[in-house]
């Protein structure tokens, strides 16, 4: 069994708390936070979406599910902007996801793609990913719920430049109705549809910078998994 009880994590999301796996520095453990139990999850949502199973909130099971999906269908080069998932481990704090935890070339934990922009905005780099990060995403049809900013890693090479995005949370269909019933192009459509929803949500958010707004803690890193603090 996993001690995580006396570590602290690196980030908080919505509904998880994420760890660095106390043997290997190259993973994370994503487990529930004890606060969002399902039933008040599930609580939460309307008709029909209330309807479904306690199992269908639980992120860490529909993510385990979805990754298996997809790497049966799309394979290696899934991993160019998804995290690795490597299955449930038994912790102190209840059952927990094991995935791949994105680190830069200096070692350090990638920031999100929330704490980057806010830290340098929209470098060359990171313009020529997004675009290969889009492409990619309706090329692909990955099923996702909206393709928020804290849910996203920007991963920086030596020179300090952007080298890939990735999705390390938000997969799923959002609708009532499973996304594998839906037919290849209604699939593509709805994650292109993503993709131009998340370049909105990203010029909102640079907006709200240039205005002087302060972006809250979700996103921010809590540590950089080297031993030191993150300020």
């Amino acid at each position: 069994m996993l001690l995580l009880s006396r570590l602290a994590p690196f980030a908080q999301g919505g509904n998880r708390l994420c760890f660095v796996h106390p043997d290997d520095p190259l993973r994370c453990v994503k487990v529930r936070r004890p606060d969002f139990p399902l039933a008040a999850l599930r609580k939460k949502k309307k008709f029909p979406k209330n309807l479904k199973p306690l199992s269908s909130f639980d992120d860490n099971l529909e993510e385990h599910r979805v990754m298996r999906m997809l790497d049966k269908h799309v394979g290696p080069e899934l991993y160019q902007h998804l995290s690795h998932c490597y299955g449930f481990e038994e912790t102190d704090l209840g059952r927990g996801l094991a995935s791949e935890l994105i680190r830069d070339a200096s070692g350090r934990i990638s920031y999100s793609l929330k704490q980057y922009l806010w830290e340098f905005g929209p470098t060359d780099s990171f313009e020529k990913t997004l675009g290969e990060f889009c492409a990619f995403w309706t090329r692909h049809a990955i099923p996702s719920r909206d393709l928020l900013l804290h849910n996203i890693v920007a991963q920086r090479d030596a020179n300090g430049e952007v080298s890939r995005l990735v999705v390390i949370d938000g997969l799923g269909s959002p609708g009532f109705w499973p996304y594998r019933w839906l037919p290849d192009s209604a699939r593509r459509a709805r994650a292109a549809r993503k993709t131009v929803d998340l370049r909105a949500r990203m010029q909102r958010y640079l907006d709200e910078i240039h205005s002087g707004k302060i972006p809250g803690k979700l996103g921010r890193l809590l540590h950089d998994g080297t031993g030191g603090a993150v300020t």
